[in-house]
Order: structure tokens, then C-alpha cells, then sequence
């Protein structure tokens, strides 16, 4: 009889001790749907917004190829290098344009980052305006994309293996052309506020806007390459 008075009590104590397990699990804040974690990070971000007015981009940006080839032409090289090894000897026609503190040169495939000085300059200024625009209305700051830019001889005939639509007579081709993108834009300030890319579409959009309006570009709007077709006029 002791013997099994000892095991009834034991087994009891060890179901009390379970029970109150179970109860510190079930109350327990970690068992909350949303992490916490998850829940600070959101928190700590804040989305901001450049104040500027809606721009349509198609009806702004429309200036056709016929305008651009007639700039390139006007200023740019004459003919257009053969391949990237001739393009980098012309020291004194081209300047290699890196990425900077206003601006990311994107992973080449059918360019190189090589344009005029007139254009690597008009570049620059559009970089700087492009940041003193977010400066001025206290916004983070952030990077725009370079995604295409010089094409030499051989570059075109590549572009024309993969893409059919591809014409040998392009703007790129005389070192006065780049392409920007409009979306994924890169954050460079460790401030928590953040802004969308179709927002800071629109900063990019207003400093090209005000470049054409003074005569310096001729802007067209790629939808489907997601990018501003840009050719420096002077």
C-alpha cells in the first residue's frame, strides 16, 4: 500500500507540473501572431514623399529618334568606335563615367561607360540636381540607374543577334546618349524614412523635365525598356 501511495502521489505532482508548463506557454507573449521583431521593423520605417506635381511621362518625353540621331551627329563621334578596345584608346574624345555619389552604372551587356565630355558633364549636372532636389524637401537620399550607354560596332551587331527590333542607327552609337532607369532606385542615407520608386520616378522626371525645358536634352520615354532615352544637345 505505501508503495502505491508513493506512485499515486508522484504521478499526480508530475501532472501539476505540466499543467503550469502549459499555462506559461499559452500566456506567454511570444505566442503573438505577429513576431516582435517583425513588428519593430515596421514601425521604424517611414514612408515620405516628394511633393511635386503628376507628370505624363508619354506626353512630356516624346521626343523621337530623327531629334536625337541630329544632336548625336552634331556633337558626338564620327564614326562611332569599332569595339571596346578602340573605344578605350580615344582618350581624348571619350571619358569613362564611373558610379558616384548621384548615380550607379549598371552591369553592361551592350554598352560601355564611355560618353563625350559634353555628355559626361550633362550627366553630372543631372546627378546633382537630382540630389539637391531631395536635399531641398529634407527626403533621403538615393541613387538612379545608368543602364545603357556608348555602343560600339560590334555591340550593335550583338544586339541585333538577340533583338530583331535593334537598329544600327542609334544615338548610343556616338557617345551622347544613356539611358536612366526609372525604377529600382538605390537608398544611400541610413535614415529610416523611405520614399516608393514610382515617387522618386517622378524627382528624376522633374530634373529632366527642367534640363529639357533649358535645351540641353532631348528626353524619350521607354515603357517597355523602363527607362528615359536621353541624348545631350550641347
Amino acid at each position: 500500500m505505501e508503495i502505491e501511495q508513493k506512485k499515486h502521489i508522484f504521478i499526480g505532482f508530475g501532472l501539476l507540473l505540466i499543467g503550469f508548463t502549459l499555462g506559461l506557454l499559452v500566456n506567454s507573449p511570444a505566442s503573438s501572431d505577429t513576431p516582435i521583431e517583425e513588428t519593430e521593423e515596421v514601425q521604424e520605417m517611414h514612408l515620405v514623399a516628394y511633393p511635386g506635381r503628376s507628370i505624363n511621362y508619354s506626353q512630356r518625353f516624346r521626343d523621337l529618334n530623327d531629334k536625337h540621331l541630329a544632336a548625336a551627329k552634331k556633337i558626338g563621334l564620327c564614326p562611332s568606335p569599332a569595339n571596346r578596345e578602340e573605344a578605350k584608346q580615344m582618350k581624348r574624345q571619350l571619358r569613362e563615367v564611373t558610379s558616384c555619389n548621384n548615380y550607379v552604372i549598371d552591369e553592361l551587356t551592350y554598352s560601355i561607360p564611355y560618353l563625350v565630355p559634353t555628355a559626361a558633364a550633362r550627366l553630372d549636372a543631372i546627378g546633382a540636381e537630382f540630389q539637391d532636389i531631395l536635399s531641398r524637401n529634407n527626403l533621403p537620399s538615393y541613387r538612379f540607374r545608368v543602364t545603357s550607354i556608348l555602343r560600339t560596332q560590334d555591340d550593335i551587331r550583338r544586339l541585333q543577334r538577340t533583338n530583331s527590333n535593334s537598329t544600327a542607327h542609334s544615338a548610343h552609337n556616338y557617345g551622347t546618349t544613356f539611358d536612366l532607369a526609372y525604377m529600382h532606385f538605390e537608398k544611400t542615407s541610413k535614415s529610416n524614412d523611405y520614399m516608393t520608386d514610382d515617387n522618386l520616378k517622378l524627382v528624376l522626371a522633374q530634373v529632366l523635365l527642367n534640363q529639357q525645358r533649358d535645351g540641353h536634352i532631348y528626353v524619350k520615354y521607354e515603357y517597355k525598356q523602363s527607362c528615359f532615352h536621353i541624348t545631350v544637345r550641347n
